[in-house]
């Protein structure tokens, strides 16, 4: 039987076990030995984060060819626009590379957010908005890319479901042993 583990991982957190460049890593939160990240969320984002013993469930998590999905909530800089959402709905161009349609709608801030340390800039000229997308594809920063090459750039990302395994309540640093199947 294999370990699987969903871990809300905190901004500034790195999605390894080795600490670097002043940033903590994933050897301080107490997880079972054996157990590594399937998959990985950039220092500055936040959420769902599985880790598991299981190398083929790794390889299934990782790979393009099996469209697993992930949904982010996406903070904003400005109103995002229905045209944008559009956008984003249909693929965009970044880097040279065109992504895949996913999943787009505008959202509004969850009563359930906890706050981030440090906060979000603020500047009282410029409000921000939040969009719900969910991608079966993970380029590097492909949503922080994304929601840029529409003309909204992203200020807070929080991965919050990774197939059907969603964050639910876990607080920044907690984390569940996985019963369901993942995907």
């Amino acid at each position: 039987m294999s370990t699987v583990i969903l871990f809300n991982k905190p901004y500034g957190v790195l999605s390894q076990f080795t600490p670097e460049a002043g940033h903590p890593a994933l050897d301080s939160f107490g997880f079972p030995a054996g157990v590594y990240a399937a998959g990985r969320l950039d220092h500055d984002s936040e959420g769902a984060l599985l880790l598991t013993d299981n190398g083929k469930l790794i390889k299934k998590l990782l790979d393009p060819e099996f469209e697993h999905p992930r949904t982010y909530l996406a903070q904003v800089e400005g109103q995002i626009s229905e045209e944008a959402i559009r956008q984003l709905q249909e693929g965009v161009s970044i880097k040279g590379y065109r992504t895949k349609p996913c999943r787009a709608e505008i959202a509004t801030e969850p009563d359930w957010l906890w706050s981030r340390n440090p906060p979000v800039r603020f500047r009282a000229n410029i409000p921000t908005s939040w969009v719900q997308l969910t991608l079966i594809e993970g380029k590097n920063r492909q949503v922080r890319h994304m929601t840029a090459a529409v003309g909204f750039p992203t200020l807070r990302l929080i991965r919050i479901k990774i197939g059907n395994i969603a964050l639910g309540d876990l607080k920044p640093g907690q984390w569940r042993l996985i019963t369901e199947k993942v995907i």
